[in-house]
């Protein structure tokens, strides 16, 4: 097992299965994404170049964009905040909120600018 899924399996439920959905999410949606372990968190790069990374905030779980600023048309799910310059995120409360189609959408965008 990688670092990245250790991270994963090793976070509670429900969270740990919020974490499962969005991995799965991203490597179908963006094939050519590596998968790693950096910062202490999955990340995922494409083309050599940083793309996303999960992360468990005690009751949430972000999917973070580094370049999400140059994102356009979803201000309306990506969140900014905590004095973030250029990354942008997705944040999930509960397993049921995942749009999936919404995600692909987002993920589809990102690997675009990348």
């Amino acid at each position: 097992m990688n670092p990245a899924e250790e991270y994963i399996l090793a976070k509670p439920e429900a969270w740990c299965s919020i974490l499962m959905e969005l991995q799965a999410v991203i490597k179908r949606t963006v094939p050519k994404v590596e998968e790693g372990y950096k910062w202490h968190l999955p990340f995922y790069s494409l083309n050599g170049k940083m793309f996303c990374f999960l992360n468990f905030r005690k009751t949430f779980v972000d999917i973070g964009f580094p370049k999400g600023i140059l994102v356009q048309g979803f201000d309306d799910v990506l969140i900014a905040g905590e004095g973030r310059k250029q990354l942008r995120s997705l944040r999930y409360y509960a397993p049921e909120e995942i749009d999936v189609r919404k995600l692909e959408e987002v993920l589809k965008a990102v690997a675009r600018l990348t």
